[in-house]
């Protein structure tokens, strides 16, 4: 466990590697717990000496040692270890004995420095005569540092998912270091219960470990009644502290306290950790002094400590707090913890401040003055940072106290409704919270009633209509020019620009422009950040990606340098959605997840990255996992998912369940989630429902209401300038023209769909929108396949060669299509090199379920073949294309109707593949099968 020095081990083996050079002496120093007596074993089992004998002296151990006279008349190699617990007598020996030293041998000899007689002199206070032959080198052990300690953490822990980045860092910092010190808390930690976890909390808590506590109190208790105040004083310090404050802490006065020092250092009870700091050398033992120190004597001493770190500069108001309440001291403590909360939030470390102000208002006994003062500082860090329930929780209970004035009430209730609203994705709740809070602050602070009326300008939240939130609109730009606050001018301009580009507003981009981004007013510049990053997220869902990333840098930008870090991780969720349609998807799913992980306390930031991964899942096939993330993971109520990112989800999930020939249970989520768009009025955001929610309709023979559904998104949206709305409105046009051909038996009506289809690939191209663009390109293809059929089915004869059945039903993207009679040559020839060429661009994209599905349309249109051609090969003992295809799409988790139905297969022919495939491949399930392929 305890690492070799590599430089004695070199040493050393020098010294043996030539027998007529002289010997060597090497002392190695290393305080407690460096792993002295372990190194000398690793120097004893040297591969190098295999003919060297070796003797052991372990210093202050009866018996120990060789006799001063005996003859050493071959290689030796003397290991002394603990030559500070040696007495007179033995030093005398041993200095004999290394004296005597013949070329070929060589010693090795440890100590503790801080534990020597004489400083600096391991052999004793005279100074030694060594022979002039002797070489006589000197190394010291130095503590772990963090890779070291996780290494040792990943052994004792057993590599778990508990040896976090956070437990190696607190485990370091409580140990120094020292590796007998991190060995043994490792093995507290390993028998912990609850079991550990790996959070630094749990780290701070483990104690002690018995061997360091036992060391640390024999030295301070080895010192006389009068000095141990100086050891006591540095243990509630906790942590280096110059020598005048130690002495001040401790009570003792300038020259008692200058002489408790030197004694402390002499017993190395307290070590020198920088140029006129002192401390203990492994902080952790600092926690078993101070559990001895009688209880009234630790309140002074935390008393004098907060008076004395008061006086550093900066002051650390939160330690400061600490030794305030442990000396009982309840308004310096608060007051505290007010300046410390103010100092990290003016600093941007708005989870500091959070934490801490937290953890305060849970003490039972608060003063109501107190709570008054705290609270909003609780509430304004929490929605400009990152917060768990946990604080919702807190302020749910104080806006409860009647003893609260009406407008501290009425400013914790809007960043309640904030929260709630913006962080935990309850926004049926957070809107009344909001409402009330406007209500409240009315007649008391116009500029926090300005701000609760610009939150429920925030189009986002299902529920109110578009005109509701524009009500809102007028009544917050009233309320923020009657304040005369700029930074709540700001708010309510940030919030216009989100409304405005959700619904194409043309004077959208003028607003953005009015954003003050070079104001030098933090407030102001924080706002303005949100401003820039609603205008970068409304930018994606209208479709305007190549103005993304302009607004996204800027915007981040100044969220880093306001400290808004909610703003920053809201970006990173437009960032992924912008990265998914136009086809970056080379490690998006891996982004998203880590994404989903760093704000794993905050489950709706991350909502954008959850639809993002489930939406390539669908495309990679992987469907089981596309239902999990698309769900949220079940982290939160999708219902309360903002519109568009819940209308984006829906469709999907509906796409799926088309492909599943789940017709009715695809209809009836498509109404559910239209009724949502259709209420909140914002028409841009059905881009991504409406193709999946008009197929759905239709194939269930609602057609009635998939026309409704096309001419209500057509009126809704307008003349509004919405890119991706327009090609999602051309692609739903092109289901219903296509849908109606086919009732009707229309070859002409399908050739009319499929040039309706290329318009919206050639609007996605534009875009641009890759993944669209071939899945539009695919369904014009298949409208032309099936106008070139001749009347019967699509696909007919196409597999009979191979799978011994034609593939059957409507073969969409998401399920079937029948035929119809043919069309002119060129035309399908055209059709067949856009399949080609979209199956290409699927393939490119990682769209494993797409790819396999286009390759199966294609080979619809091939001539059925008897036989096998010369030369084709058998696969008798290698999967066959198809059977390569069909395992694919089951190691992904489809069932085998589902493969049948993407394939043109029968479920009995899928089966004979998959057998096939585990029979060639020594699968043993059809989970082992995704592994062997």
């Amino acid at each position: 466990m305890i690492a070799t020095c590599g430089s004695a081990r070199r040493s050393l083996a020098r010294a043996f590697a030539d027998r007529d050079a002289g010997p060597v002496l090497l002392f190695v120093e290393g305080s407690a717990g460096l792993g002295k007596t372990h190194l000398l074993r690793e120097l004893a089992d040297l591969p190098e000496t295999p003919d060297v004998a070796r003797l052991w002296w372990r210093c202050g151990a009866e018996g120990g040692g060789p006799e001063e006279d005996e003859a050493w008349r071959e290689p030796t190699l003397l290991l002394v270890d603990d030559v500070h617990r040696a007495d007179e007598d033995e030093l005398r020996r041993l200095r004999r004995v290394l004296a005597g030293l013949e070329p070929g041998s060589a010693a090795a000899v440890t100590y503790r420095p801080e534990e020597l007689p004489v400083p600096g002199m391991p052999l004793g206070g005279s100074a030694m005569t060594y022979p002039f032959r002797l070489t006589v080198l000197r190394d010291r052990l130095a503590p772990w540092d963090e890779e070291r300690v996780r290494r040792a953490a990943a052994e004792v822990l057993g590599g778990s998912e508990s040896c976090t980045a956070e437990a190696v860092s607190a485990l370091r910092e409580r140990t120094g270091g020292v590796p007998r010190a991190v060995v043994d808390l490792l093995a507290m930690l390993r028998e912990q219960r609850p079991v550990f976890t790996g959070t630094a909390a749990e780290v701070a808590a483990a104690g002690v470990p018995t061997r360091l506590a036992e060391l640390v109190l024999s030295r301070t208790y080895a010192l006389s009644p009068a000095h141990r105040p100086l050891v006591w004083a540095a243990a509630v310090l906790d942590g280096p502290a110059a020598g005048d404050e130690l002495i001040a802490v401790s009570g003792l006065g300038a020259v008692p306290g200058s002489d408790a020092l030197l004694r402390a250092l002499e017993s190395a009870a307290l070590a020198e950790l920088g140029e006129g700091h002192y401390g203990f050398a492994v902080p952790l033992a600092a926690a078993a002094v101070r559990d001895t120190v009688p209880g009234p004597v630790r309140q002074d001493l935390h008393r004098r400590a907060a008076r004395a770190l008061g006086r550093r500069q900066p002051v650390a108001w939160a330690s400061v707090g600490e030794h305030h309440r442990a000396a009982g001291e309840c308004r310096g403590w608060l007051r505290a913890v007010e300046k410390a909360a103010e100092s990290a939030a003016a600093s941007g470390r708005h989870q500091e401040a959070i934490t801490l102000l937290e953890r305060t208002l849970a003490t039972p006994g608060i003063p109501p003055q107190a709570r008054a003062r705290l609270a909003p500082l609780l509430a304004r860090n929490a929605v400009t940072g990152l917060r768990s329930d946990q604080t919702v929780e807190v302020l749910e209970q104080i806006v409860r106290d009647a003893d609260l004035p009406p407008a501290v009430r009425g400013e914790l209730r809007l960043d309640l409704g904030l929260m709630l609203s913006n962080q935990m994705g309850r926004f049926e709740e957070g809107w009344r919270v909001l409402e009330v809070a406007a209500a409240e602050l009315r007649e008391v602070r116009s500029v926090l009633a300005a701000r609760a009326m610009a939150a429920l300008v925030t189009p986002y939240w299902p529920g109110a209509s578009l005109d509701v939130h524009r009500g809102w609109l007028i009544k917050a730009s009233a309320a923020a020019d009657d304040s005369g606050d700029d930074a709540m001018r700001t708010a309510v301009l940030a919030n216009h620009v989100g409304l405005a580009m959700s619904w194409a507003d043309p004077e959208a981009w003028d607003l953005v422009e009015q954003l003050p981004v070079q104001s030098t007013d933090p407030a102001c510049v924080r706002q303005a950040a949100r401003g820039l990053c609603n205008a970068a997220d409304s930018a994606v869902w209208l479709g305007f990606y190549r103005r993304v990333d302009g607004l996204l840098t800027e915007g981040r930008e100044l969220a880093t340098r306001s400290g808004a870090p909610y703003t920053e991780h809201s970006a990173s969720g437009t960032r992924l959605l912008q990265e998914f349609w136009t086809g970056q998807w080379l490690g998006l799913a891996k982004r998203c997840e880590e994404f989903v992980a760093d704000t794993a306390d905050m489950p709706f930031l991350s909502s954008d990255a959850y639809v993002v991964r489930g939406l390539l899942a669908v495309a990679h096939g992987d469907w089981g996992e596309a239902r999990s993330w698309l769900s949220q993971r079940g982290t939160f109520g999708t219902e309360n998912l903002p519109v568009p990112l819940g209308a984006t989800a829906a469709g999907a999930v509906i796409r799926l369940t088309l492909a599943r020939q789940e017709v009715a249970d695809a209809a009836e989520q498509a109404r559910a989630a239209w009724t949502v768009v259709a209420e909140k009025g914002v028409w841009p955001w059905a881009a991504e429902l409406a193709p999946w929610a008009v197929e759905a309709l239709a194939r269930a023979g609602d057609t009635a209401t998939a026309h409704a559904m096309v001419r209500d998104f057509a009126q809704g949206l307008g003349e509004a300038d919405a890119p991706a709305a327009r090609a999602a409105l051309a692609w739903s046009r092109a289901v219903l023209a296509e849908n109606d051909a086919l009732a009707e038996g229309r070859p002409d009506g399908l050739l009319a769909a499929a040039e309706t289809y290329r318009k919206a690939a050639a609007a996605y191209a534009e875009l641009p929108r890759p993944y669209s663009q071939a899945l539009t390109t695919e369904c014009a293809g298949r409208c032309v396949l099936a106008a070139d059929a001749g009347g019967g089915e699509a696909g007919e004869g196409g597999e009979a060669g191979e799978d011994g059945e034609a593939g059957k039903g409507r073969a969409s993207a998401s399920g079937e299509a029948p035929a119809a009679p043919a069309c002119d040559r060129a035309t399908t020839a055209s059709a067949i090199a856009g399949l080609e060429a979209c199956a290409q661009q699927f393939t490119d994209l990682g769209a494993v379920w797409d790819a396999t599905r286009a390759r199966a349309l294609l080979r619809t249109r091939q001539p059925a073949k008897k036989g096998r051609p010369p030369g084709r090969p058998s696969h008798s003992d290698q999967l066959s294309p198809r059977e390569a295809e069909v395992a694919q799409l089951a190691s992904s988790g489809l069932t085998n109707r589902e493969i049948a139905a993407t394939l043109h297969l029968s479920p009995r022919t899928v089966e004979q593949h998959i057998a096939g495939a585990m029979r060639k491949t020594g699968a043993l399930s059809r989970r082992d099968l995704a592994h062997r392929i």
